[in-house]
């Protein structure tokens, strides 16, 4: 049998670093055979940062932005295959996300805006590579996120139970895979984005390590309902959002306005704050689910490693069984990563890569530009 590897790299809203997900798809489920992460130059995380939470740059700086991420994409690549003795002729594609640094699906002129040079990945790995798996869909109608619910669909369906996938990464994102029910996929707010924010503030670290710190903290529930305020929470689905919305400023904007009359809130109970936001966003919205089915709610993204995140959601969850996807076969960091693989796979077979009842698009597109190498 012909092997039909596939390698999925993602970076996220995070600005963490990239994954990549090596995929074969020669058997019936895609099965994951290899990962790795490279955690983004600390000169790139601090550029892309401030081009997200500002919205402003100039085009020389986009452009070296783009051609920077481009060349680390490659590197990634050409030293994953050195490491696991591959050769570009191994791999039938590379599907890479490349990095969002605005999402905007709403108003008058909807866009979608991802960075990293897809030629410069081709170029200087030897391997086609698929890029822009947004915009397809938004030209269509959608909002162009998220893309992940058909994948989970394909890996994680179940006609026993009613399953949900939580994406917990920067920002998190639900799968509803409810039997005899159309799929349902959306972005229910922060994940880890605030959390790693306000942390890196005020310990000068990357992020809260099995949420820690934040367990120390008290919940301030005067700021969670300020929190919980926003307007983006009200909105039926489909919807999606980003760091264009959830940011620092937007958190202390919120904090100032709390503390005009009260006295300043810790830092720590600010963090713990935080996790039950993210926890609170999603229990809210599982509050969708109207089955008789068993439920299971199955975990990925850096999320699934916060044992206080994962404890809060057990709390708030009592009639569900919680798991991480690590106990279905595929590592709760590179679900992702191995989504966009997938989405490769599907694109190189002139197949449709997004749900139109997920996204809000007019009908399933195969979604992605191929960059093709001969």
């Amino acid at each position: 049998m012909k092997t039909q590897y596939y390698i999925g790299m993602m970076s996220g809203t995070s600005l963490d670093g990239i994954d990549i997900a090596l995929v074969d798809f020669s058997f019936a489920q895609p099965k994951l055979l290899a990962t790795d992460f490279t955690p983004m130059p600390q000169h790139l995380r601090k550029n892309i940062t401030a081009l997200v939470q500002s919205g402003e740059t100039t085009l020389q700086q986009l452009g070296e932005l783009d051609h920077q991420l481009g060349r680390l994409y490659a590197d990634c690549v050409n030293v994953f295959l050195q490491k696991h003795q591959l050769s570009p002729q191994n791999i039938q594609a590379i599907g890479c996300h490349g990095q969002t640094v605005w999402h905007s699906p709403k108003g008058a002129f909807p866009f979608t805006l991802q960075i990293g040079d897809m030629n410069l990945l081709a170029a200087l790995t030897g391997i086609t590579t698929i890029g822009d798996f947004r915009r397809k869909d938004m030209a269509f109608g959608g909002q162009g996120a998220p893309l992940v619910p058909a994948f989970h669909q394909a890996l994680f369906f179940d006609p026993r139970c009613a399953t949900v996938v939580l994406n917990i990464g920067g920002i998190s994102n639900i799968s509803l895979l409810i039997p005899n029910q159309p799929v349902v996929g959306f972005d229910t707010g922060p994940g880890n984005t605030l959390l790693d924010q306000w942390i890196e503030k005020h310990k000068n670290v990357a992020y809260d390590k099995n949420g820690d710190w934040a367990a120390g903290g008290e919940v301030n529930e005067a700021l969670l309902n300020a929190l919980l305020d926003e307007p983006f929470f009200r909105q039926p689905p489909p919807k999606s959002t980003g760091r264009e919305l959830f940011n620092l400023a937007w958190l202390e904007q919120k904090i100032q306005k709390l503390c005009q009359n009260s006295t300043a809130l810790l830092p720590q109970d600010v963090q713990a704050t935080l996790v039950e936001l993210t926890v609170c966003s999603v229990a809210e919205s599982l509050k969708l689910i109207r089955t008789p089915l068993p439920k299971r709610l199955l975990v990925c993204g850096g999320g699934a490693k916060n044992t206080l995140m994962m404890q809060r959601l057990a709390d708030r969850l009592p009639q569900w069984s919680i798991h991480t996807t690590n106990e279905f076969a595929m590592d709760s960091d590179y679900v992702e990563a191995a989504a966009f693989a997938w989405l490769a796979y599907r694109r190189m077979h002139n197949q449709p890569g997004n749900l139109p009842e997920v996204t809000g698009a007019k009908s399933a597109v195969g979604l992605g530009a191929v960059f093709p190498m001969p």
